[in-house]
């Protein structure tokens, strides 16, 4: 796994460590938080200060569809997970860190890996979109909508904006976007003021996770017109 420059905003975070957070997102953020060692510790942080900033919330607070959706996340990260195929490379086997796991590049991780049912990315049961693009769909939860995207080499994702929040966690090969490179491990957040068009790096392909809550708003009109044969 190469060095992660993008991260989960504080106030996700915090979301998902006081357990509010509904169960689309929180597996975006428990699958980079598998990968990204930084990030755990900014979690051990918040957890290890969380009693103070509990007391201000009340249990009962919380929606009752969202308590629901923390407690089906916690007995999915439970499950039995997928039996691995053997690494490639003896020193990017698993390494054990406590209560994340780091795992071999392009490897699922955990909690992923229980969602899709694969240890891998080829054993994915992806739905060709088009001309170098597939999908396959994690989770359906009201708005929310999780799936992975597969993008070929140099290819770009059609022009959009967002009707809503839009989370993307980078698991294989790198997307250029407004002079940024996102790589593995990499973490966006982006809203309703966001207009952009990722480009897949010409070195090989891309696969994302991506959780969005409303659907894309496409600038082409051949992209609006097949959108709801595609779903997105």
């Amino acid at each position: 796994m190469t060095a992660i420059h993008h991260h989960i905003s504080d106030a996700l975070l915090l979301e998902y460590t006081a357990g509010t957070l509904a169960e689309g997102w929180s597996i975006a953020v428990a699958t980079h938080l598998a990968l990204c060692p930084a990030c755990r510790k900014r979690l051990d942080l918040m957890e290890a200060t969380g009693g103070a900033l509990m007391d201000a919330i009340e249990p009962d607070t919380a929606p009752e569809r969202d308590r629901a959706s923390w407690e089906t996340m916690l007995q999915r990260m439970k499950a039995e997970p997928v039996e691995e195929p053997a690494p490639e490379h003896p020193e990017n086997d698993r390494i054990e860190t406590g209560r994340i796991e780091t795992v071999p590049d392009h490897a699922v991780p955990q909690p992923l890996r229980s969602y899709i049912g694969a240890a891998s990315l080829d054993q994915v049961g992806w739905r060709r979109l088009g001309i170098g693009a597939a999908q396959f769909k994690v989770l359906a939860e009201g708005d929310i909508n999780v799936r992975l995207l597969r993008v070929g080499p140099g290819r770009p994702l059609p022009e959009h904006g967002h009707g809503g929040r839009e989370l993307t966690l980078v698991l294989k090969g790198r997307l250029r976007c407004d002079d940024e490179t996102f790589g593995p491990g990499d973490f966006t957040e982006e809203d309703e003021d966001t207009v952009h068009e990722p480009v897949v790096t010409p070195e090989g392909e891309c696969i994302c996770l991506i959780v969005t809550d409303a659907p894309l708003k496409f600038r082409s009109r051949i992209m609006r017109v097949v959108q709801p044969l595609l779903g997105i």
